[in-house]
């Protein structure tokens, strides 16, 4: 059965599923493994660990993150995309017994409450508006174990003029609105407001993308 994209009204990449790997590294300046180890870093995972990477693509952390973890012990990276192209292409390059990828959108996981012990985002929410930036941090939050930690590097507000220029021309040659709430600084806020204890930046990287560290209360 031909696999379908997800509905959403985020702007997916299906256009560019079969080029993306080729594309990203130049995007990331040769510093894509540097910038993934760093994330993973962050994460920390125990080999037992559920972990969920939403906005996926074609799964090159989600795999990353899948390599530290255990089937045995039940350990298992999961990743999601709305992209269907997306998906077909991260099946057929990185699935493993411990890294599976599934067609759905981020602000509607079909995952039960509790159920993982991280979850991660790389370059998601800079391609969906701000009802579904919520959207999708709340659904994040529900599948969240108490005290599991959200990991989120995406655009943010310049650091650097060269940061600003990539960032505004981002925005209006690929019309991206989406693009200008996340530079005006929209993440801090909307990640506390899904219930989450108030993001630390850990890093700048390029001087417009920010990796995001924080985690859901205990109780």
């Amino acid at each position: 059965m031909e696999l379908k994209s997800a509905p959403t009204r985020g702007r997916t990449l299906d256009h560019a599923a079969f080029v993306y790997d080729t594309i990203e590294p130049i995007l990331l300046l040769g510093k894509q493994a540097e910038y993934d180890r760093h994330l993973l870093s962050l994460l920390d995972p125990a080999v037992s660990d559920r972990i969920l990477d939403l906005g996926c693509g074609t799964g090159v952390l989600t795999r990353m993150i899948a390599d530290q973890l255990d089937a045995a012990e039940n350990g298992e990276c999961v990743g999601i995309d709305a992209a269907a192209k997306m998906i077909i292409v991260a099946r057929k390059k990185r699935a493993t017994d411990t890294c599976r990828f599934e067609v759905m959108a981020a602000e509607a996981l079909d995952f039960e409450d509790t159920s993982f012990d991280a979850v991660v985002s790389s370059l998601f929410f800079h391609h969906v508006q701000m009802d579904l930036k919520q959207k999708a941090l709340v659904e994040a939050y529900r599948v969240l174990k108490p005290g599991g930690r959200l990991v989120i590097a995406d655009m943010h507000t310049p650091t650097t003029w060269m940061g600003g220029l990539v960032s505004h021309v981002s925005r209006w040659f690929f019309m991206q609105p989406q693009i200008g709430e996340n530079i005006r600084g929209v993440l801090p806020e909307v990640i506390a407001a899904a219930g989450f204890m108030p993001p630390e930046i850990v890093a700048t990287y390029f001087g417009y993308i920010t990796v995001f560290n924080t985690r859901k209360p205990k109780a």
